[in-house]
């Protein structure tokens, strides 16, 4: 039996009891209540208005509503969360650059591609965790149809070939946008030549897909593999390491509020401990709260420094 065919059959048997039609509808109500409070795509000057705070609130340290709100959406519906809150205070710590990718998203004449391929990485975080740029992406370009909510390289190929007739020999892609786009396109011409698939919204056929066709993996994995050519699994497991990163940029954050270091200055510093060795890690946090503990001027430099200059 043809993919296609055997899709169709499955299709006409999915769901009959209509509880994830209830689920999808739920996640939809959530996804338009964000759409309504972060309303980027109908009004490009409510993200210059857009606010930290609504990115992640520090002392005390919690989510803000925009984060807060796209788990809403698809935590319920299975996907993994991001346990790492760094990534929301980069967001907010890096808040130019952020809106700089929201209008990127937003921007109907950039392509599926382009959105992926857009840089990403300069929010520290989001880089190893691409699924949280795809959930941001996906959000905001719903209506259009060419999206599916579908985080992962290997899913999307898994899925492809699952319900396609006639596979493609592999291809060599330029970028992971360029493989993401390729397959996404490839999965939603399946959809739209099954009759029944046919007039499914993309969420609720995303969720037949991951029901019928469960991929080898039980977890939602990256879009693209690590170095070692490995793919990397999304988990709710906080490393030690990310435990002590953690650490480090609430060290920052107080440097930074008690006017002790510059933006400048805490990025540096951020990336410099991302690049060093555990050993030369604590040299440097032992360092920086030896530079927290010391007096300051009414010019905001450390006492210390001042009488060493005088002594120079």
């Amino acid at each position: 039996m043809q993919q296609s065919n055997q899709m169709q059959e499955k299709a006409n048997t999915f769901d009959k009891v209509g509880l994830i039609r209830h689920e999808v509808d739920k996640a939809f109500v959530a996804l338009k209540e964000f759409r309504q409070k972060f309303p980027f795509v109908e009004n490009l000057r409510e993200i210059d208005l857009l606010n930290p705070d609504r990115l992640f609130r520090i002392n005390p340290d919690y989510i803000g509503e925009f984060f807060q709100g796209l788990e809403d959406i698809f935590k319920p519906l299975g996907y993994p969360t991001f346990g790492n809150s760094n990534i929301y205070r980069n967001a907010r710590l890096q808040i130019n650059d952020f809106k700089l990718l929201l209008r990127t998203t937003v921007d109907d004449r950039k392509t599926l591609a382009q959105k992926v391929d857009a840089k990403w990485e300069k929010i520290g975080g989001i880089n190893e965790n691409k699924a949280l740029s795809m959930e941001i992406i996906y959000s905001f370009n719903y209506e259009n149809k060419t999206a599916l909510p579908i985080f992962s390289i290997p899913h999307l190929r898994h899925f492809t070939n699952r319900t396609s007739n006639n596979l493609n020999e592999p291809t060599k892609y330029v970028s992971i946008g360029q493989e993401y786009e390729h397959y996404t396109a490839e999965l939603l011409k399946n959809k739209n030549n099954t009759p029944t698939t046919r007039g499914w919204d993309n969420l609720y056929f995303t969720r037949f897909l991951y029901k019928t066709y469960p991929p080898p993996d039980d977890k939602q994995t990256q879009i693209g593999p690590d170095n070692t050519g490995e793919e990397k699994k999304l988990t709710n497991q906080v490393t030690d390491e990310q435990l002590d990163m953690q650490g480090f940029v609430k060290l920052l954050c107080e440097l930074q509020r008690q006017h002790k270091i510059t933006g400048e200055e805490f990025r540096e510093n951020r990336t410099t401990w991302m690049q060093l060795k555990p050993n030369d890690r604590e040299v440097l946090v032992i360092r920086l709260k030896q530079r927290l503990n010391s007096e300051t001027t009414t010019d905001n430099k450390p006492k210390s420094q001042l009488i060493t200059k005088r002594r120079l």
